[in-house]
């Protein structure tokens, strides 16, 4: 059985799951330097990604289309053979009439060139319940999903051992867009206007590395909770007058963001603290807030259903990549285990629909699939002023690293899923030079505070890093060891923490190898790994993209090293 998912919208995606096992799972960013979150605007997209792995529509025997924003249903709009085609989606979760998130919101067919395909859809939020547990190590085994999008309430769902999803309903009733928001009224990305549309997702990521400039002020969190009452949760008049309009399903369906920003401009109208103290105190008071309530929901279901605790906890939606809150709910002492898949935003939603689809069918084993299963790296050959110096091993690799001290772009393989470079599409670099964080941060045009992510063999981070536990994808919070601050400062954040990558030999021997050389030939164990590609683009898909973007003088792809020639 051959299914194929789309997500059309924002973070546009193509993902083949062939009898269980994922083929691919192609962004359209990912593909020509693709700008960053693009939607899919032409059918001819879909077929050329398919064509790319061999496959052609006909080949396919089951269309699943991400659900949109929307509360009865959604509406997305693709361009085929020079004519707009828009038809009616699954909306964005469930409602009065759509009870179970495993059965289709919608039908319809799209045409794709000359051929009309049958589509289903399910709402937005089962493509990342499905995303998230049939990719986690609890397949099987009962789990709770907490779901916290941009347009979406967090919201707590149970999947049982035989693959039944329970709903929670919402934690609390804020849209993970105003996480984002704040800093439309603090700090650096101020605005005069406010914007009634979300018009930049990179937003909240700058403003999780922004916080470590601020420290949270008791103060202004007292002022934080009274506002959030009265224009959210409270029985008051102006918090019942939002729930009566706001549900949480989508920003585009409903005026959530102004809701938002009425909360912002009274919580500055009220505090007298600095800009990026207000703005840690809005992080550390969601982060506290979302832990309690899902805390609370876990701790009262249904123990016939769920079992006793510790519990199993999967997290996805955009807000999944707070590492800090991550790392919080991971602490919980009633949570077994926390598993965030590496595309718990919409990059994951192709990938979702398609394992939604093949759980409504009561095919509930786990999904085989890996992180690089995103497109391979195209040929090319090399611009003017770039030589091929010839055959280099991945162990050749970390020595170079160790003897020159300076960044290289690595580009070998598949590219991964999600928005995370985890070495495929990566500039690597030592972590011993304190400058190389800067150095970094300018050559791909980033704020000074951003920082720079370690990379470390899976078995050494324990000795480097607390917890140091094993994290793959990068997405979970570790304090470097006193005795390693000195000695690795490119990859401190400016609070001591690092965004951990660790590295197991099985899952990426290429990476591991060139690891253990440069541990070998240094005594560091430890490497920056950032993604390599044009500001705010998807990743370098070849080799010439890298050498004309130039800001580094060495490439190196699938065991070839390219250098700049020095003029």
């Amino acid at each position: 059985m051959i299914t194929c998912g789309l997500k059309l919208t924002h973070d546009g995606a193509v993902a083949l799951l062939e009898d269980g096992r994922l083929v691919f799972s192609v962004e359209v960013e990912k593909v020509a330097n693709g700008i960053r979150y693009s939607e899919i605007e032409d059918t001819k997209t879909i077929v050329e990604i398919l064509a790319a792995f061999g496959y052609k529509p006909g080949d396919v025997d089951e269309w699943v289309v991400d659900g949109w924003d929307g509360h009865e249903h959604g509406s997305v709009r693709i361009v085929n053979d020079g004519r707009e085609q828009e038809f009616v989606v699954a909306p964005y979760r469930e409602n009065d009439t759509i009870t179970n998130l495993l059965e289709p919101g919608a039908r319809g067919t799209l045409a794709l060139g000359a051929t009309e395909v049958p589509f289903v859809s399910y709402v937005h939020v089962a493509g990342h319940l499905a995303s998230a547990y049939w990719t986690s190590p609890f397949v099987g085994e009962p789990a709770f999903v907490l779901i916290w999008d941009g347009g979406l309430f967090p919201r707590l769902y149970h999947v049982g051992s035989d693959g039944r999803v329970s709903l929670g309903g919402a934690m609390f009733p804020l849209i993970g867009h105003a996480y984002a928001s704040a800093a439309h009224h603090f700090g650096p990305f101020r605005r005069d206007n406010e914007a009634t549309t979300v018009d930049d997702l990179s937003v909240a990521g700058k403003l999780m590395a922004y916080i470590a400039l601020g420290t949270p002020d008791p103060a202004v969190r007292v002022v934080l909770a009274e506002l959030f009452g009265r224009h959210f949760e409270g029985s008051g008049e102006q918090a019942q007058a939002y729930r009566s309009t706001i549900n949480g399903v989508g920003s585009n369906a409903e005026p959530s963001l102004r809701f938002v920003h009425a909360f912002y401009r009274d919580l500055r109208g009220a505090v007298e603290a600095t800009d990026e103290d207000v703005l840690a105190t809005v992080h550390e008071f969601l982060g506290d807030l979302l832990v309690e309530r899902v805390s609370q929901a876990v701790r009262g279901w249904d123990t016939a259903q769920a079992g006793e605790g510790p519990w199993n906890l999967c997290f996805v939606g955009g807000c999944a990549l707070n590492i800090k809150w991550n790392s919080q709910l991971r602490a919980q002492s009633i949570f077994r285990d926390v598993w965030v898949p590496p595309f718990p935003n919409d990059s994951g939603s192709a990938f979702g629909a398609a394992c939604a689809h093949r759980a409504a069918r009561g095919e509930t084993s786990a999904v085989a699939w890996h992180v690089r299963s995103g497109p391979a790296v195209v040929p090319s050959d090399i611009p003017p002023g770039w030589t091929r110096s010839g055959p280099v091993t991945p162990a050749e690799l970390g020595r170079l690293l160790h003897e020159t001290g300076e960044p290289v772009v690595v580009l070998y393989g598949r590219a991964e899923l999600g928005p995370r470079a985890l070495g495929g599409r990566s500039i690597i670099a030592p972590a011993t030079n304190p400058g190389t964080k800067q150095l970094l941060n300018d050559i791909k045009k980033r704020e000074h505070y951003r920082p720079v992510a370690p990379i470390c063999m899976v078995d050494r981070a324990p000795q480097i890093f607390d917890p140091g536990v094993p994290d793959p994808y990068m997405l979970f919070d570790h304090v470097v060891r006193e005795e390693w601050v000195e000695r690795i400062p490119a990859i401190l954040h400016l609070d001591g923490t690092a965004r951990l990558q660790t590295v197991d030999g099985n899952d990426d021997p290429v990476l591991a190898e060139l690891l253990r050389a440069y541990e070998q030939a240094s005594g560091v164990p430890v490497l920056c790994n950032t993604s390599a590609n044009y500001n705010g683009r998807g990743f370098f898909p070849d080799v010439r993209s890298a050498a004309e973007w130039g800001a580094v003088s060495r490439l190196w792809s699938d065991g070839v090293l390219y250098e700049k020639e020095v003029s």
